[in-house]
């Protein structure tokens, strides 16, 4: 099953020359808690983005030339969207990280979303696709701790597909 998770300004920025806007500690603690023991699939340039393997996570990693080489057992490059199909049937969740591209794709075949929404507008030239009311269906609202190290006001928003 396909989930996706993302940070999301309130203008749909979700980055901008290929890293995030803002740091958000908390945030980030719960995409490794979401996330740890789970497969997550991203694009490349998102994957190149984290600067290493994340621990505990097989990482799915789509290249449209297939060429990437990475050695590590954590990771399998793959060129086609229709090589996802086993993620997409599985009864493990499996989290769709980005980017722009990434989640236009895998939007169609995703059960939930967990996003995070950061109430300010930022400049990026990355987006989150908008969210359809008609195939979602908000089911968990949760206010984001706000302090020194989490300086913006935020929200983890989950849906569901209806």
């Amino acid at each position: 099953m396909l989930s996706i998770i993302v940070a999301m300004a309130n203008n749909n920025v979700i980055g901008k020359d290929n890293q995030l806007i803002w740091h958000l500690p908390e945030d980030l603690k719960r995409f490794k808690s979401l996330t740890t023991g789970h497969t997550i699939i991203m694009g490349r340039k998102t994957f190149e983005s984290l600067g290493r393997v994340l621990p505990n996570r097989k990482h799915v990693v789509l290249c449209r030339s297939g060429k990437l080489q990475i050695k590590d057992e954590n990771v399998e490059v793959i060129a086609q969207i229709s090589s996802l199909q086993p993620y997409i049937d599985s009864k493990q969740e499996c989290f769709v990280i980005g980017g722009e591209a990434i989640y236009k794709q895998l939007m169609p075949y995703a059960k939930k979303m967990y996003i995070t929404k950061i109430k300010h507008d930022f400049e990026g030239d990355v987006y989150f696709p908008q969210i359809d009311d008609k195939q979602w269906k908000a089911t968990c609202c949760q206010k984001g701790i706000t302090d020194e190290k989490n300086p913006y006001d935020y929200e983890y928003i989950n849906y569901v597909r209806i």
